[in-house]
């Protein structure tokens, strides 16, 4: 069905090409040119028309055209060319000659930026707006915009939780502002704003430009959903000319990056000995084996087996083009992409069209529509059935290393391969299924199909103003399946209670938006710019979920159509809305293009809250001063651009439940009242509301500094912020007469300060060869400035396994929002420690403190803890920080060539001075308890033995309680070489023959190496990501590097 629809696209912009090819008339006169670059290389393929009629032409391989048009008394020829910005001619009166020259469309200080509810000069902005190169972006395809954002905007932050294919990712910009709500920007596509949307509906080809809104006064205007900053994005639409075809394609292939070193079958035998020998010599020794006979079996790398090179292929196809009054756009996508692990991957299916008409001198209208069908499917590394994995033992990778690499009946052990099962460990004590039979088995997946359309319409109904209505709609559904058989580490009997079992989930979104705006521009005696924009909008967002769960399905055999069988164990049904207005106006003044001014305003009410609390102003304004335009700094000729901003504003977060203000019921399917034989489920109170909720405000102060030298051939552009965020929501401690032990109040504040620079330089421009550059980097300070009435901490604990009841992210006024909590680790405990009894026994001396263990319980080569308080004894009054996930400074570092037709992009990205929590050495440096039959990473044949009494690593047995400690605390900064890019774009005049345009072919590569000292897969991780718990690195899906050949061709 997809390439059928595909196809039919393709006969659509065949039909246009030839259509619009055959619709002319007979003109009365012939006009001839030359048409060049700035340099006066002749530009061969540029397209010419006459502006309100028909005819149309294209110059030769040396630039030279011909076209001829009616007699009239002042025709106006349009130039448009790929790269190049499109020029209007009006011609004299009898002419029959014009040449001309088209101009690069490189960024300048004329260009258009895209901010709220308009666009202004890029001189003219006066508030902090941060540009994503699309040329760069462009050089190395990605699946999801997302995935090249970092690095490329100084302040804006980006980690993954999960490297699954179609998985998101968390885009922070300028530091959490909330301790407990979302803290992902605002997006605005097409002038449409999107909480949380899923960014894989857009097509990364389909984007013009994306712009980054960073401060109050630029983000204000969006109110109470600004104060995380707003990502602009733009599409492509139509533009004056003959019909323009593009087909991008690209393929390649997925790698694992690295594996972890676990342990060959010799060291393996080696520590099940040491273990237990009296369990393990007649398991592994038998037959007259000894621990020799191990040393060069290679035994099972079931990484090799779980991973695997995936293939990647992408196709875009694009129509566009265009007359005077009608403007048209119509592009289709195809993305398939496997997962490095087997049985994963991610698929899409996209379409968008648009058309812009002219209707008359005073109304204009257009539509915009887009419609993505994804499909995600395979096992996620991290989860079980109900989301992220509540233990070690249930996730994948805790499978994937811990299955043993031999058994000991063979030296080959091939056949433990297709054991679903290890033979020898009891299967109701540990989730130890065979991690290929049961990920092959798996069956997960997730659809999503989103429509997105939207309609505008622009009268102008007096000389200088104009009114702009829109809607849209927003319709998402959501589809998840979830089946495991009794080949699955989550459906066999003998792994999981539940047996075999599903679910079905079904979720339905729709998102309603009006907007309405009159704006007036003016300019007064050629130096006042005036422009003034007020409005108001609504919008509905409105929300249905309903489905399923059945375990013990007996016919597995019929997959999801089995569930009914089953027995039920929850069947969601869930409905919610919340429906926001909006009052709103800006006024930007500009005198002669030296001093400007922007005042904005914003009025929010939302249903989220009670009345009394529904609505909230937040107004901004900032002033900028074009230093460079005075008199006096004429005489530095080598500056050519300076502008200071300042500016100040209050912007709110409302990503709260949608009736967090009212007390909610529960039921539970496992409880209830007895009436009679019957259980009757019955309901209890759920959370207490308040109905004093309201927004959490952010208060944020920006100073900037714009400066160009050298003809703008280096442009630098510095930021200092400072943003306070008040009545954050936090879980406060209740009266017991309440019956509750905490709910959510408005009591917190937090800030974030922080300084950021970008430098794009040009540091060669020659006529063959040209070198470009752009640096960006940026420092965040987060602070929590309160807690709940005055607490001292708040500490914040991850639900896994059996660290369930230990907290590792504490957050403490004066300090950052969340720091790693737990134990110094203080080494091992050697011989010197302890008292030698007559019987051979070791007892811990009195000067030596514990670690948490009763004293007598601890031996030589057991985990040593700091004393901080030096009484003694090691306990909870010994907790400290042990690191912090923050980092110092982001940034990124890009380089672009270019040769003849040659092109070559060099991208690097970095993160530096923030830890991480390598939870994976937990288990598998010791385990956090004693695991039969489970495998180690390599580094663990380096404890502590008798005969190696290191300091480094405990013994086998000695791990201790199951606390968090600095020993897994490492230093997560990476350097990253992100992308590089070559391609060539072919020579126009070889083009010129088969009636193409541009042809460019490439190949590119990501995340090609990583520089880094962090010992995990890949530094640039986060699974259980928020503002509480960041950092925290378990069984995380892997971070593919990719390889790519691709063709962008245009006719």
């Amino acid at each position: 069905m997809n390439v059928k629809i595909f196809l039919m696209l393709s006969l659509c912009i065949a039909f246009i090409r030839t259509a619009y090819a055959q619709n002319s008339t007979s003109p009365d006169r012939t006009i001839t040119g030359k048409i060049t670059d700035m340099e006066g290389e002749p530009l061969p393929g540029v397209t010419i028309l006459l502006k309100g009629g028909k005819a149309q032409a294209m110059t030769n391989d040396v630039g030279v055209y011909s076209i001829r048009i009616p007699q009239t008394p002042s025709p106006v020829l349009v130039f448009s060319f790929v790269g190049f910005h499109t020029k209007e001619a009006r011609l004299a009166p009898g002419a029959t000659v014009y040449n001309t020259k088209l101009e690069p469309s490189i960024k300048g200080l004329n260009d258009v930026v895209v901010i709220g509810y308009g666009t202004v000069k890029r001189k003219d902005v006066t508030g902090s707006v941060g540009e994503v190169k699309m040329a760069d972006m462009e050089k190395a395809p990605v699946a999801s915009f997302e995935q090249a954002l970092a690095g490329r905007v100084a302040g804006v932050q980006v980690s993954s939780t999960d490297g699954q294919p179609g998985a998101g990712l968390q885009i922070v910009i300028r530091g959490n502002n909330s301790v407990t709500q979302e803290n992902s920007p605002l997006y605005v596509v097409d002038g449409f704003p999107m909480e949380s949307p899923d960014n894989n509906v857009i097509n990364p080809a389909d984007i013009a430009s994306i712009e980054v809104l960073k401060d109050a006064s630029a983000t204000a205007i969006y109110g109470a959903r600004g104060a995380n900053g707003v990502i602009m994005i733009t599409t492509k639409q139509g533009k004056l000319g003959a019909p323009v075809v593009n087909y991008q394609t690209w393929m390649g292939v997925m790698q694992n990056i690295r594996q972890q070193e676990m342990m060959e079958p010799y060291e393996f035998v080696k520590y099940q000995l040491e273990m237990n020998p009296g369990m393990y010599t007649p398991i592994y020794l038998k037959d007259g084996k000894t621990l020799e006979s191990y040393r060069n079996v290679k035994g099972v790398n079931w990484q090799d087996l779980v991973f695997r090179n995936a293939f990647v292929h992408n196709h875009n196809l694009s129509l566009r083009g265009g007359t005077d009054k009608t403007k048209y756009s119509l592009s289709g996508s195809i993305l398939s992409q496997d997962g490095i692990i087997i049985n994963s991957g991610f698929r899409r299916y996209q379409g968008r069209a648009s058309i812009d008409q002219t209707i008359s001198n005073k109304v204009k209208a257009g539509i915009n529509v887009n419609y993505t069908g994804t499909k995600t499917f395979g096992t996620f590394a991290n989860s079980t059935t109900s989301g992220p994995a509540s233990g070690p033992t249930s996730s994948l990778m805790y499978s994937v290393w811990g299955f043993r690499p031999v058994t000991g009946d063979s030296t080959n052990d091939a056949s433990l391969i297709d054991e679903p099962f290890d033979p020898n460990v009891d299967p109701l004590a540990e989730w130890r299924i065979n991690p290929i039979i049961s990920t092959k088995n798996e069956y997960n997946p997730s659809f999503n199909n989103t429509l997105i359309a939207n309609a505008y319409a622009e009268f102008k109904p007096l000389k200088y103003f104009t009114l702009r209505i829109t809607g849209g709609l927003t319709k998402i559904n959501i589809r998840r399946e979830l089946f495991n058989n009794s080949n699955t580490r989550l459906g066999n009997p003998k792994s999981s209670a539940l047996g075999v079992n599903g679910s079905v989930d079904n979720q339905e979104i729709n998102n309603l938006l009006n907007e309405n705006t009159l704006s007036y521009v003016r300019t007064f005696n050629k130096k006042h710019n005036l422009n003034v924009v007020g409005g108001v909008t609504l919008q509905k967002i409105s929300s249905y979920r309903f489905g399923f769960s059945s375990t013990q399905v007996p016919n597995e055999a019929l997959g999801m159509s089995g569930l009914d069988e089953g027995t039920v164990t929850a069947s969601p049904n869930e409905k919610s809305s919340n429906a926001l207005m909006s009052f709103l106006g800006r006024v930007n003044y500009g005198y002669n293009s030296k001093y400007l001014l922007t005042v904005s305003f914003r009025a929010d009410g939302s249903s989220k809250f009670a009345n009394g609390n529904k609505w909230a102003s937040f107004p901004s304004g900032a002033l900028a001063w074009r230093i460079i335009e005075e008199p006096f700094m004429k005489q530095f000729n080598w500056l050519s651009d300076a502008k200071l901003r300042a500016g100040y504003g209050l912007t709110g977060n409302n990503r709260v439940l949608d009736f967090a203000y009212l007390s909610s019921l529960q039921t539970f399917v496992y409880s209830g009242y007895s009436y009679g034989n019957n259980l009757e489920a019955g309901l209890i109170p759920g959370n207490l509301g308040n109905r004093k909720l309201k927004w959490e405000t952010t208060a944020q102060t920006d100073i900037g500094l714009d400066l160009g030298f050298l003809k703008n051939r280096i442009t630098l552009t510095t930021d200092y912020y400072k943003k306070n965020t008040r009545d954050l929501l936090l879980l406060a401690t209740l009266p017991g007469s309440t019956g509750y032990l905490s709910g959510f109040r408005n009591v917190g504040r937090v800030s974030n300060e922080g300084l950021e620079f970008t430098l794009n330089t040009v540091n060669v421009q020659g006529k063959k060869f040209t070198w470009s550059s752009n640096f960006n980097i940026a420092f965040n300070r987060n602070k929590v400035l309160q807690l709940n009435d005055g607490e001292p901490s708040m500490a914040t604990r991850i639900t896994w396994g059996n660290f369930n009841n230990a907290f590792p992210y504490i957050a403490i006024p004066g300090q950052p929002i969340a720091q790693f909590y737990g134990f110094l680790f203080d080494g091992v405990y050697q011989y010197s420690d302890f008292n030698k009894l007559p019987n051979g026994s070791y007892v811990l001396r009195d000067d030596v403190p514990n670690n948490t263990m009763p004293r007598a319980n601890i031996t030589p080569g057991h985990i040593k803890y700091k004393d901080i308080n030096n009484d003694g004894q090691v306990d909870n009054n010994d907790l400290t920080i042990i690191g912090n996930p923050n980092p110092k400074h982001t940034g990124g570092f890009s380089n672009n060539f270019t040769y003849g037709g040659f092109d070559l992009n060099v991208f690097f990205q970095w993160s530096y001075g923030n830890d991480l929590l390598n939870a994976n050495r937990i288990e598998f440096e010791g385990g956090d308890v004693v695991r039969h039959y489970l495998n180690m990473f390599k580094s663990f044949e380096k404890r502590w033995t008798p005969e190696n009494q290191t300091n480094e690593l405990y013994r086998v047995g000695g791990q201790g309680p199951q606390v968090y400690s600095s020993r897994t605390i490492e230093d997560g900064s990476y350097l990253r070489l992100k992308t590089v890019a070559l391609g060539y774009t072919l020579p126009a005049s070889i083009l010129r023959r088969a009636h193409i345009k541009t042809l460019r072919v490439y190949a590119a590569a990501q995340n090609l190496y990583t520089w880094t000292n962090y010992t995990g897969l890949d530094p640039e991780v986060s699974v259980r990501h928020s503002a509480l718990t960041p950092g925290f690195d378990w069984s995380a899906y892997p971070k593919a590097r990719t390889l790519t050949l691709g063709l962008d061709l245009t006719f």
